[in-house]
């Protein structure tokens, strides 16, 4: 009971996998009873098996793939939003981060927009940029990149003043100690950073992707709810929820080998 209660004690891979695989088991299994009890609703609670007929539906119909089509224009649209995120958000959060002036200018212009609704800019978006791909990918940018700078200013912050100091001793300039003693330190916390960046922006795809979009999971996901092909639906999220989920694993095995010295999760 001691170990069960202890946020430090290690859990082997196998286990941890055993685990997850068997909440998923369950929350599947809970979701097929409930299905089949005809308690809900098809059209308000497809089966598994629908929802498994639908991906396959999508995924080959007709000579071609809707799905993979559909698949391509989003992590394209991601992409493109993601590598914008990052070369624009990181440079400024390090500036706020390194320079309490830039941090006391800019931050209450940046820390608010994290609790804002994002979701209201988006008439604004469309009334500015139209209602084309420029929009869409603004959208994902301006969505991702309001939480990326402020982690990346507190994992700044939080390097602890004597690895500074000690480059400073060793005759470093300011800003030498911020680029070979902070920053360095810093980067699992901003690797962390750019992780949450990239979950948030698969949160708001289907938000960016229903206006005018003629391919992209979110107008997918659109147009089978205008025909209350509710069984596609579900399929569409959980595709969104796997690549997500794909993402995040992708990014969290790149953060361990590019710091291995970094704790492991």
């Amino acid at each position: 009971m001691t170990e069960f209660w202890n946020p430090y004690a290690p859990l082997d891979s196998r286990r941890r996998r055993l685990l997850g695989v068997g909440a998923a088991l369950t929350v599947l299994l809970l979701w097929s009873v409930v299905a089949a009890s005809g308690l809900v609703s098809s059209t308000k609670l497809p089966a598994p098996w629908e929802v498994l007929a639908a991906l396959s539906y999508l995924s080959w119909h007709d000579g071609g793939s809707m799905l993979f089509t559909a698949t391509l224009w989003s992590v394209g649209r991601l992409l493109v939003a993601g590598v914008l995120v990052i070369s624009i958000g990181i440079p400024i959060g390090i500036v706020m981060g390194a320079a309490p002036q830039v941090n006391a200018a800019l931050s209450p212009l940046v820390d608010p927009f994290r609790s804002a609704p994002v979701v209201a800019l988006l008439p604004i978006l469309v009334m500015w940029l139209g209602i084309g791909e420029t929009m869409k990918i603004a959208f994902l940018f301006i969505g991702a990149v309001v939480y990326l700078i402020p982690m990346v200013r507190d994992a700044i912050q939080a390097v602890p003043q004597s690895y500074w100091i000690g480059a400073r001793d060793l005759g470093a300039t300011p800003w030498e100690c911020i680029h070979r003693a902070v920053i360095p330190m810093a980067m699992p916390r901003i690797a962390d950073a750019v992780i949450v960046a990239f979950s948030v922006m698969w949160t708001y795809i289907t938000v960016a992707e229903y206006v005018n979009a003629r391919e992209g999971l979110g107008q997918l996901i659109q147009n089978a709810r205008r025909f209350s092909a509710w069984d596609q639906v579900f399929a569409g999220i959980m595709v969104i929820i796997a690549l997500a989920l794909a993402t995040y694993q992708l990014m969290v095995w790149l953060k361990r080998r590019l710091y291995p010295w970094e704790t492991q999760l």
